[in-house]
This record gives structure tokens, C-alpha cells and sequence, in this order.
């Protein structure tokens, strides 16, 4: 188990897309979700597949638990999905020695783009890069979850 620790930012413009390092086609969705907890199957690249728990409902630390699962066995849990299968494109981007993960959203949620940052510090204000927008850490209406659920928040679109 590792403590997850995250702040989220929509992100503006695309002056990211010149330090994308790594691309992965995402698609995951959710078996079960309640407030605090989720379970959810991520498919990467069609090639792999993981099962994730979440808990907690903190704004930037929830207990997180992964395992990999065969591929075969996500593409028939998918039938169980409950709301829409998110699709996306995550981008790892590195700036200033730390590592952002921006994921562009696709099928439903097209338009929707959102820059996830994990460390085990806070990073202050100077050090985050100008193509970030408005941080959107602890709005639970930009958890995967809940775009899983509904559409592109307001804000976003």
C-alpha cells in the first residue's frame, strides 16, 4: 500500500506538448464507487490491465492499493462497468525535475485536459510551470470517478 499524494490543474494551452517524454491510451472504469472508496480497472495501451482501490477523502492523500490483473480478464470486467469508460491519453511531462502526468480526455469528456502532480512535498507556487491553470485539487467534480458519472465540469468546458 503507498499513501497517494496529488494536486490536479486544468491545464492551459499546449505549450506542455514539447516535453511529453511518454504517451499511454488509457481506458478504465469503475466497478464500484461510494464516497471515499473506489475500485477501478485501468487498460494501458491495450496491453496490460491493473485493478486500484481508493480510500480516503482527503483532498491531496488517499490510501491507494494496485494489482495487475490479465488483460483478458479487464476486457470482461468491463461489462460490469458502472457509468461511462473514461478514454484518455496520459502524457508524461517533466518540468523543473518534477514529473506531470497530463491526461487528454476523449470520447465524452473531449476538450477536457488535466495535469496531476505526485510528491511527497509541496510544491511551492514559483516552481510550477506557467502552462498550468487553476488548480482543482479536492474538487471532486475532476476525480475520475465522478467524470466517469457525468460530463465535463463547467469550469472546463
Amino acid at each position: 500500500m503507498g499513501k497517494e499524494v496529488e494536486r490536479k490543474f486544468l491545464v492551459l494551452g499546449n505549450a506542455w506538448q514539447h516535453l511529453v517524454e511518454a504517451e499511454i491510451r488509457i481506458r478504465q472504469f469503475y466497478l464500484a464507487a461510494a464516497p471515499g472508496r473506489t475500485v477501478r480497472v485501468r487498460i494501458s495501451d491495450g496491453a496490460s490491465a491493473m485493478l486500484t482501490l481508493k480510500f480516503g477523502d482527503k483532498a491531496r492523500e488517499r490510501d491507494e492499493f494496485e494489482y495487475p490483473i490479465p488483460l483478458a480478464e479487464a476486457e470482461e470486467l468491463m461489462a460490469f462497468a458502472i457509468g461511462r469508460v473514461i478514454e484518455k491519453t496520459r502524457h508524461h511531462v517533466r518540468d523543473r525535475g518534477y514529473l506531470y502526468e497530463v491526461d487528454v480526455f476523449g470520447g465524452a469528456l473531449a476538450g477536457l485536459v488535466i495535469a496531476e502532480l505526485e510528491t511527497p512535498e509541496d510544491v511551492p507556487e514559483e516552481m510550477l510551470p506557467d502552462w498550468l491553470g487553476r488548480e482543482v485539487t479536492g474538487e471532486s467534480r475532476f476525480y475520475n470517478a465522478s467524470l466517469a458519472f457525468g460530463g465535463i465540469p463547467e469550469i472546463a468546458a
